[in-house]
């Protein structure tokens, strides 16, 4: 049963197989399978069809796994299959009944047998074992004599043997199995592979000898390629022997009989072409010329004939023999206007040879020369033709002509590109370099302009020989450095612009920029005051670009950190100087500060950098103020207010770690910054306005013009605070007193704005505890002008009539008491008028 299953299963995956149901390496497992069960039903003494179908199963399972590359698991098999072979000759012999059947049983075991050494020489060889291989193949070829059929097969079996030991470079084994190949080939005429494939073993043996070691074994291979060549001429043959030949350094003699060998033979043009080739890339002029006149000879009346004027005139440029090439190519020009044109692909080709050579001219500064290869090209286009490789050429020709200085002509030529591809950029390039030779700063900008928009679109319509990624960004800056040779700072402005929008790596775009802040700044500072607003724009909006570009340069491998810092740095320095240099425009400024502020987050927070950050941040502010006071639109006003807020809070968090780093009590910053958001808070009506001002109050080392700033701020427009200004007023009348030598005239102000606040004018129903509190001011100022002959005259004036005045204030609402008081008071400070005491006593 267990037989009958394997058996079942070989037969299927043969069927299936058959049908491409299961791949060669299914099959080599299903046959593993179905040969080992079979193997484990054979008995101690099996009948000869078990024997011979044990052969056959062990023997294709073997062959199986060679032909999958698994050669080690086709070992076991074979030798089975070789056990068993034994097996049946034993078998066979036992049988026999005379000397006849002998011969007949061993001629049915010998045909086995031979496939068996077969298949075990290609298992042992791939499994690199070559003298294995070797004592099988020749045990096989013995076996010749009595099974003359199998001689092909033998020969083709030792011909891929060598192919694959040639492969794998091992050219010694691979002459050797090529040999046995040849040999075995000649063994039976009857069943021989043939003279091609003969030719074919004889070709690899030669080439096998040439690759060892041409030196070593040149006779070998020359031998080898002539019997080649006599089994069966071939291309491939011919060429090799003159390959051979070539690198033995035989003389042009041997080489010309070897040409002349295959000359009466038909061969293919393509194969003369590769010959010639061959001879001249060799240093053979002489035979290679001659040949190549043989040929067009040969080969007069084919269509193809331009392809060997083209290799003539090839080689003759390669051996600078350009007079004897000219002629060539004016031959062909001829032959174009007299019916004998160049096929459309030898029309091309020899277009590219002609602008090869103009392009080494124009390399060697050889431009008239140059110019006479391009015109060559010309002749072969018709008058009005619009083609883009024409655009192309006479944009060559434009820049001959630019360098030749013959303006004309370069315009001629360039206009003649513009009808032939108008949207080229590499045409509005050629216009541009014209306007820049003639100064024509209107026509440059125009033109770059043109380039600007050209870059933004794809190249797949420009020339026909693909253009790079990067031609856009290329000529624009090659247009910005023309114009900067040329000191046309405008234009390469505008080129610089346009290369900056386009340029993708950062090194580059960082280098565009730097350039381009110089430029600006420069230009600005020799123009008018009216111009020069856009392009302080301009700066920033390059600045901008800048800290963009910084922002997402962290993902670039070339962009190192160190070169980002050094880049940062430069641009937050650039920034800070311009809004020094622009502080006459107060937005400006305050934008060129903020960016200064934000490219200074790229480099490292050392102590220099976050006081940089610290100052950029408090201009910012300051500005934002400034232009609130003087903003009448509520909603700007707030909106100023709002940013001047954000800034100071950003500031803050810097001053504490700055802070850290050393001492700072000479700094404003502090008070700064306390000024500077009571401004912003009050005008903004904020509630937490009071709370702020709770940790002012308890500050001991607060000064008294902090004071009297606050003081101010609190009720300036549209703030109005009289609480906490009153209480800045008293903070400041009370360090004013502290002080050893009171400051009278300060002290006047003081107090003068502490009882305009306490006492408005023009009121007469004052509250008791108003008028006592103004009294009480009234009482000081008088001790401290009884003390001191500094306090202003015209305050003690002022203090007299606002005295006397409330009295009479008093007065009329009937409160006489209280009117005596009050101008007796103001009679108190008449005592002390010096020149006006006469004029008011």
């Amino acid at each position: 049963q267990v037989e009958e299953s394997a058996i079942s299963l070989w037969n299927w995956a043969v069927t299936k197989h058959t049908g491409s149901v299961v791949s060669d390496e299914q099959r080599a497992k299903l046959r593993f399978v179905a040969c080992r069960l079979a193997c484990l039903c054979e008995g101690s003494d099996p009948p000869e069809g078990t024997i011979r179908r044990q052969i056959l199963m062990s023997m294709k399972t073997g062959k199986g796994w060679i032909d999958i590359g698994k050669a080690d698991l086709a070992d076991g098999f074979l030798e089975i299959a070789m056990s068993s072979i034994e097996k049946l000759y034993a078998k066979l012999l036992k049988g026999s009944d005379g000397e006849t059947d002998i011969h007949v049983h061993k001629a049915d075991v010998e045909k086995n047998l031979f496939k068996v050494l077969s298949y075990q020489a290609e298992s042992v060889l791939a499994q690199g074992d070559f003298q294995k291989a070797v004592m099988c193949v020749q045990r096989c070829k013995d076996m010749l004599m009595k099974l003359p059929k199998e001689t092909c097969y033998l020969s083709i079996l030792c011909y891929n043997f060598g192919v694959e030991t040639y492969e794998w470079k091992r050219y010694e084994q691979s002459s050797f199995w090529l040999s046995q190949s040849y040999d075995i080939g000649k063994m039976d005429m009857k069943y021989s592979v043939g003279k091609e494939m003969q030719a074919k073993v004889l070709r690899l043996l030669a080439t096998a000898y040439f690759e060892w070691d041409c030196n070593l074994y040149l006779e070998k291979a020359l031998k080898a390629i002539s019997l080649a060549n006599q089994e069966n001429l071939h291309p491939a043959g011919c060429f090799l022997k003159i390959k051979i030949l070539l690198k033995s350094g035989a003389s042009d003699e041997d080489i010309n009989s070897a040409v002349a060998e295959f000359l009466h033979h038909e061969m293919s043009l393509d194969f003369c072409l590769n010959t010639a080739k061959l001879l001249l890339e060799h240093g053979r002029e002489s035979v290679g010329f001659d040949f190549l006149k043989s040929v067009a000879e040969r080969f007069e009346s084919s269509p193809d004939l331009g392809k060997i004027t083209l290799l003539h005139i090839e080689f003759l440029l390669q051996n600078k023999r350009e007079l004897l090439a000219k002629q060539k190519v004016e031959e062909i020009i001829i032959g174009h206007y007299t019916g004998k044109q160049l096929l459309p692909e030898a029309l091309n080709q020899l277009h590219i040879i002609l602008w090869d050579r103009a392009a080494k001219h124009y390399e060697a500064k050889s431009y008239s020369e140059a110019l006479h290869w391009y015109n060559y090209s010309v002749s072969f286009y018709t008058p009005g033709q619009i083609d883009q490789n024409l655009a192309k050429l006479q944009r060559n020709m434009a820049s001959c002509f630019l360098h030749l200085k013959q303006i004309d002509k370069a315009k001629e030529a360039v206009k003649e590109a513009e009808r032939c591809d108008p949207n080229s950029i590499f045409t509005k390039f050629s216009v541009y370099k014209i306007a820049v030779m003639e100064n024509d700063t209107d026509k440059a900008v125009e033109a770059v302009i043109e380039m600007g928009k050209r870059a933004e679109k794809s190249s797949q319509h420009e020339d026909k020989l693909r253009v790079d990624e990067n031609t856009g960004t290329n000529l624009l800056s090659l247009a910005a450095q023309i114009a900067l040779e040329n000191e046309q700072q405008v234009v390469a402005i505008k080129a610089l612009e346009y290369l900056s929008e386009h340029l993708q790596d950062c090194q580059q775009l960082f280098a565009a920029l730097k350039c381009l802040v110089r430029l600006m700044l420069s230009k600005v500072m020799a123009e008018n005051e009216e111009k020069r607003d856009e392009d302080i724009n301009s700066m920033l909006t390059y600045l901008t670009l800048a800290h963009q570009r910084l922002a997402g340069s962290f993902t670039e491998e070339k962009f190192t950190g160190d070169m980002r810092i050094l880049d940062a740095h430069w641009f937050r320095k650039v920034a800070w100087n311009l809004a020094v240099q622009f502080r006459d425009y107060p937005e400006k400024m305050r934008d060129f500060f903020l960016l200064s502020f934000k490219l200074s987050q790229f480099c490292p927070s050392d102590k220099a950098v976050l006081i940089a950050q610290k100052t950029c941040l408090l201009m910012a502010a300051a500005v934002d103020l400034e232009m609130g006071r003087q903003e009448v639109t509520p909603s700007k006003q707030a909106e100023l207010l709002t940013q001047a807020l954000q800034h100071l809070q950003v500031c803050k968090e810097i001053w504490k770690v700055l802070k850290l780093t050393g001492d700072f009590a000479k700094d404003p910053t502090e008070t700064l910054l306390l000024l500077y958001e009571f401004e912003a808070r009050s005008k903004l009506n904020d509630p937490t306005l009071h709370n702020l001002m709770e940790s002012v109050w308890e500050q001991p080392q607060i000064e008294v013009k902090t004071l009297e700033i606050i003081a101010s701020l609190a009720m300036e427009s549209p703030a109005r605070y009289p609480v906490l200004c009153k209480k800045a007023l008293k903070g400041a009348l009370n360090l004013h007193r502290k002080q050893t030598v009171i400051d009278a005239e300060k002290f006047s102000k003081c107090l003068h704005s502490l009882i305009n606040l306490s006492l408005p004018t023009g009121l007469t129903d004052l509250d008791a505890c108003v008028l006592q509190e103004a009294w009480d001011y009234f009482e000081d100022a008088l001790s401290v002008v009884s003390s001191t002959d500094a306090y202003p005259e015209m305050e003690i004036l002022w203090l007299m009539t606002r005295a006397w005045n409330t009295g009479i204030f008093q007065y009329t609402v009937g409160k006489y008491k209280e009117a005596e008081q009050w101008c007796g008071l103001g009679m108190r400070f008449l005592n002390h008028l010096g020149s006006l005491k006469k004029s008011y006593e």
